[in-house]
């Protein structure tokens, strides 16, 4: 980030202070959802935008999150810093840093953002003391399923090991279905690993990949979770899964043509958009893990204002921040998305999907039990560049059928070191 606070040091600093009375708010949100219910759910944000008296713009960057981050700097760089973007995880104490970020604490101190944000979101929203504004509240580790699929081969519950899931899986391949709907690229991948690793070890994910441990991630325990993922990609996933759109993955479990789908809740916003059904067409639980009890891989969207000369932009953020908490679009946005609200005092029983009860009630018993992680695939744990060494190793392994557990913990650890 040297080069950006390069670009900073030159830069006038501004800050969010009110407006002329003139001023006239508006916004343009960089960000990533560019398809499926990802993009109904950030529609609902620039209508209630609107509604409120704001003109709203969007730029959308589809595909990986590394392609918003390059579009951000290009912008900085050329001293056209957007006046608002979806940032996670380490990528927002990096810009904080730059000091070229504006100041949220005046509004969050007047809406009593304190007190109504869930705890756990803080040290993600206020790294360096002062607010960004969350979104929502992500849970990694689902396992959605057939009920169809699994009745007709003979599972009569959804597995809560891996064992039990090889168990089930070897009987819905014998009837013909396939196991695991599944749609190649480095994060789905790394969705899906992180998943097996957190449910098979939960010491190892800490020490992995919250704290960047490269012995961890060539020590024994990894290599068994590299061996699970490949029993699942060579016998459990179809060959379809090279290609495949990545939102239509639900929908073969929906349909009753795959048994299983390991993703995280946004699915759930692809299965109501579908018109699939919970309880009839799917259902919902958490992924195996071998330690029996409740866990959480959390992942939080969130939005960072950039400091602006234009009046109109310095309106438009705290409006935009001011929506983005209000308990309206904590309620909407999130039904639409499948994800639960970041506030805590938005009541899950009128309007929100059992499934998304489940996961607020999930979230606070990993919570107490000491199971609740960040999510490393989907960038809230360690920095980067070291996050896509490891998913590149990832995909190397799912794109290589003849590479080893062994050579792949290996090649993990070197990679993500390398970047150290």
């Amino acid at each position: 980030m040297e080069y950006l606070r390069t670009a900073v040091a030159a830069a006038t600093a501004y800050t969010l202070v009110a407006g002329a009375a003139l001023a006239e708010p508006k916004t343009n949100l960089l960000h990533q959802w560019a398809t499926g219910s990802d993009a109904q759910a950030i529609a609902k944000l620039g209508e209630m935008f609107t509604a409120k008296g704001g003109t709203w713009q969007q730029t959308s960057i589809a595909g990986h999150t590394a392609n918003t981050l390059a579009k951000l700097r290009a912008d900085v760089i050329a001293g056209n810093a957007p006046p608002a973007v979806q940032l996670k995880g380490p990528e927002i104490a990096e810009w904080n840093e730059t000091g070229m970020t504006a100041n949220l604490d005046e509004l969050a101190t007047t809406e009593n953002w304190e007190k109504v944000v869930a705890p756990e979101l803080l040290p993600v929203m206020k790294p360096t003391g002062s607010w960004v504004a969350p979104m929502n509240i992500h849970r990694i580790n689902w396992l959605w399923a057939s009920p169809k699929v699994m009745q007709e081969a003979g599972v009569a519950e959804v597995p809560k090991t891996w064992a039990d899931f090889n168990a089930a899986c070897d009987k819905v391949v014998a009837s013909g279905k396939i196991c695991i709907s599944h749609s190649t690229a480095d994060w789905t991948d790394s969705t899906v690993f992180e998943v097996v690793v957190y449910g098979m070890d939960l010491d190892l994910f800490k020490k992995a990949f919250v704290e960047g441990d490269v012995e961890a991630m060539r020590s024994d325990g990894m290599v068994k979770a590299f061996e699970q993922f490949r029993t699942m990609t060579t016998k459990y996933m179809d060959p379809g899964m090279n290609g495949r759109d990545w939102d239509s993955m639900s929908h073969l479990v929906g349909r009753g043509e795959a048994a299983f789908h390991i993703m995280g809740d946004w699915t759930l916003g692809l299965l109501t958009a579908g018109g699939f059904k919970q309880g009839t067409d799917y259902i919902c639980a958490q992924a195996p893990t071998d330690w029996g009890k409740p866990g959480f891989i959390l992942n939080s969207d969130s939005v960072v204002f950039f400091q602006q000369k234009d009046p109109d932009y310095v309106e438009g953020q705290k409006l935009l921040a001011s929506t983005i908490l209000s308990p309206e679009f904590q309620t909407i946005f999130n039904q639409t998305k499948g994800s639960i609200p970041a506030r805590l005092d938005v009541d899950l029983s009128n309007g929100f999907n059992p499934c998304q009860q489940l996961s607020q009630k999930d979230l606070q018993a990993s919570i107490d039990g000491g199971t609740l992680v960040r999510s490393m695939a989907h960038n809230m744990t360690i920095p980067q560049k070291v996050r896509g060494a490891i998913m590149d190793t990832v995909t190397e392994f799912v794109a290589t059928p003849d590479m080893t557990a062994q050579d792949a913990a290996s090649a993990m650890a070197d990679a993500a070191e390398a970047q150290m």
